[in-house]
């Protein structure tokens, strides 16, 4: 592995050492970084140092290594809470705001994390910015229907909007078989005005901005791995 993979690695493994007890119901975040905390996971689940653990995934890559490392999968009921939900990010800033969206599952990511007694963001340093938007665009989810309506209206919010394309030349589609618009929008400001304004338009799903979710960062670096929780 490169050394930015080793930070990875090192900061999923943190999160699940530290964070995961036997019995929790865990959410599976997806993406380079979390899918580490999943393999770790199972690692320790088949080693039976972890028991009675059950899981929610954030998307098919997460599903699809529950399943091959053996973590028992469960469905919402009316009355579910997720103990610790382990999930990356593309971005964040300094009060833990984030920026998700890259792999294309922040619908269910942002499901999940608003059912989370405990959301743990994993990164590498290089994820962490002064301000959201410094790094990374806003992915914006769509209906497929109508999805040219839209840019239109985002770049009136001030952005310039891409519909994002897939390897094969076609657009890119989420898990829910939508499309995502990735927003450049710069530098922002105000980010729960932006996510409100993004939102009342009409065949807009979800936005990638991620807003007083998440209670702890596990951050990797050449120095090792720190933790900050929100209340720091």
């Amino acid at each position: 592995m490169s050394e930015v993979d080793d930070l990875k690695k090192a900061a999923g493994e943190y999160a699940v050492d530290n964070f995961i007890q036997s019995g929790m119901l865990v959410g599976l975040g997806v993406g380079s970084t979390a899918i580490h905390a999943v393999r770790r996971l199972g690692e320790l689940v088949q080693a039976g140092e972890l028991t009675s653990i059950t899981a929610i995934p954030c998307g098919h890559q997460a599903e699809e290594a529950a399943q091959e490392f053996q973590i028992p999968l469960v469905e919402f009921t009316p009355t579910t809470r997720i103990d610790v939900t382990i999930d990356g990010a593309d971005e964040v800033d300094p009060e833990l705001n984030l920026i998700k969206g890259g792999g294309g599952a922040l619908t269910r990511e942002k499901i999940v994390a608003q059912s989370s007694r405990r959301e743990i963001i994993v990164v590498d340093e290089s994820k962490l910015s002064s301000k959201l938007g410094e790094k990374w665009f806003v992915p914006i989810e769509v209906l497929r229907f109508g999805w040219q309506t839209q840019m239109g209206y985002l770049e009136s919010l001030g952005s310039e909007p891409v519909l994002r394309m897939a390897e094969n030349g076609t657009p890119f589609l989420t898990d829910q078989n939508n499309y995502i618009i990735d927003a450049n929008f710069g530098m922002i400001d105000n980010p729960i005005f932006l996510g409100e304004e993004i939102k009342r338009r009409t065949g807009i799903i979800e936005h990638g901005l991620f807003l007083h979710l998440a209670t702890d960062l596990v951050v990797a670096s050449s120095i090792g791995v720190r933790h900050i929780s929100h209340e720091d």
